[in-house]
């Protein structure tokens, strides 16, 4: 007779750790970084601090690399501090909001592999703003239990009034095939947000990058959820918690997103649902009755985008410009829309030339909730938009020095897996991106075809200019007019006929 058992969530994690991206030695070390960085990055913008990241890797005998990572954020609560990096599936981004994290793994991914490869556990060093104590521990997974052990704790004085996190986690990983990667993420971070100082350190990782912006992005606030997106479960839920005396109309304008009482009488009429019935009595039919006419009623306001924090065309331009050092580039930020009830604004960045590398196609950079996606290029939603553009129509010939970025923020990015490394093409998400790339692209067709104007009107001047001297001395001999003034003129000439065309004209030549 078979033996069945439950699994707590760590122990789940811990099994099938290839699903959140630990996969390999190489993809393991990417993985554990980009974590760290991205809890460090969160710290800091979520609460409106400039952030400043330090990433230092180091290797260590046996295969096992030491990295640690540093942020001057928020800190963390040292009654929190054991939950945060030794409970799998807690945290504070469970809210509808935009935010880097999703799935509760995070940093626990990361202690559960150390746990497997090296078993050591997690050392956090921390202390809140203002606070008058720093805090250090070395924490694992009871993994059974999915509850955290507090192997050491430290007290120290903060005399400084320092307040941030750092983390530090030894694993088994390959790091001569990882650093390629890290060192991409790390480019592409300062890509996103150019309002942070990040520096990364190791065996042949150099990167230093100051910010160019001392402008964040807007905070995004807390919203309730869109009724286009409910399910029978998120109905029951919310109905359990509901006030016993509250009616349907109540219950539509307190939890949901746009509803205000005549949209929640209108969809009452409209889905044969008594407004003044109270919630709490309604059947488990009724629920189900209920969603799927939540799902289909056409009369809800679209979601606010006040939950969305997207970096801005100035900013994105910025950050590409930092990076990329390109001789031209431009950005777009799409009109807030929605899939599902979820609402998403898609921005999109085209540059062109200058030190962006030659190639056959257009170089994709990728990025959701500002955290870049560097595998599984291939089954994105931004790839699949690329390859379908002609882009001989916005005058690209390849090769060429081409580069798009896309951008996507959502309080529910729709990833194709737990690693979050690929968007899916979702119908109203692709729409906006596509729109987004065509209108980057006429722009950059109208800047090359500036530069086709201009580079004819330099080879006509060019050629025009050598007889200059020779037509003035022609000039001179026949009219008796003196060689230098006849020269100047017709130096004039040809400036004129330059600037008829809508070509500067080059001094000095």
């Amino acid at each position: 007779m078979e033996r069945f058992r439950q699994l707590s969530p760590s122990e789940f994690f811990y099994r099938n750790r290839e699903i959140a991206g630990f996969s390999n030695p190489a993809r393991a070390v990417y993985q554990t970084i980009r974590e760290l960085v991205e809890n460090a990055l969160d710290a800091a913008e979520t609460h409106g601090l400039l952030p400043e990241v330090r990433l230092n890797v180091e290797l260590e005998a046996d295969g096992k690399v030491r990295i640690r990572v540093e942020d001057e954020g928020v800190g963390i609560s040292p009654l929190e501090m054991p939950n945060a990096f030794g409970r799998v599936l807690y945290g504070s981004k469970y809210v509808l909001r935009q935010s880097r994290g999703v799935f509760g793994l995070g940093v626990k991914m990361a202690v559960l592999y150390a746990q497997l490869t090296t078993g050591q556990p997690v050392k956090v060093r921390s202390s809140v703003r203002r606070a008058s104590f720093v805090y250090e521990a070395e924490i694992a997974i009871d993994v059974e239990r999915n509850l955290p052990i507090v192997k050491r704790l430290e007290v120290e004085r903060n005399e400084s009034r320092w307040h941030g996190t750092v983390v530090e986690l030894v694993i088994r990983g390959d790091w001569s095939q990882a650093r390629g990667r890290v060192e991409e993420y790390i480019k592409r971070t300062a890509m996103i947000a150019p309002y942070a100082n990040i520096f990364a350190y190791g065996p042949q990782l150099l990167l230093e990058f100051n910010r160019s912006s001392t402008k964040l992005p807007p905070t995004p606030a807390v919203g309730k959820p869109h009724p286009r997106g409910v399910d029978v479960e998120l109905l029951r839920k919310l109905i359990e918690e509901a006030n016993k005396n509250s009616t349907l109309e109540e219950f539509l304008t307190e939890n949901f997103d746009g509803v205000g009482p005549i949209t929640a009488r209108k969809f009452c009429e409209w889905a044969g649902f008594d407004a003044n019935k109270k919630v709490r009595s309604l059947t488990i039919d009724e629920i189900e009755t209920l969603a799927v006419k939540m799902q289909a009623f056409e009369g809800w306001r679209r979601p606010k985008p006040s939950t969305l924090s997207p970096l801005g065309e100035e900013l994105l331009a910025k950050g590409v410009k930092e990076v990329l050092k390109p001789d031209f580039v431009t950005a777009v930020s799409r009109p807030p829309s929605s899939y599902a009830g979820h609402p998403f604004i898609v921005e999109v960045a085209v540059a062109y030339g200058g030190g962006i590398p030659l190639s056959e196609e257009p170089l994709l950079y990728r990025f959701a909730n500002r955290i870049p996606l560097l595998y599984d290029e291939g089954v994105d939603v931004s790839m699949k938009v690329v390859k379908r553009i002609d882009w001989s129509v916005y005058k690209v010939k390849f090769p060429s020095q081409l580069a798009v970025v896309t951008h996507v923020c959502s309080t529910k990015v729709p990833f194709k897996g737990v690693g979050k490394e690929a968007v899916a093409d979702v119908p109203e998400l692709e729409s906006e991106i596509e729109a987004g790339i065509r209108e980057c692209s006429r722009r950059l067709r109208s800047y090359l075809s500036r530069m086709e104007k201009l580079m004819e009107a330099r080879k006509w001047e060019i050629t025009v200019s050598k007889y200059v001297d020779e037509v003035a001395s022609s000039l001179s001999y026949v009219s008796g007019e003196d060689k230098e003034l006849l020269r100047s003129k017709l130096l004039e000439f040809i400036k004129a006929k330059i600037s008829e065309r809508g070509v500067p004209y080059a001094k000095g030549r």
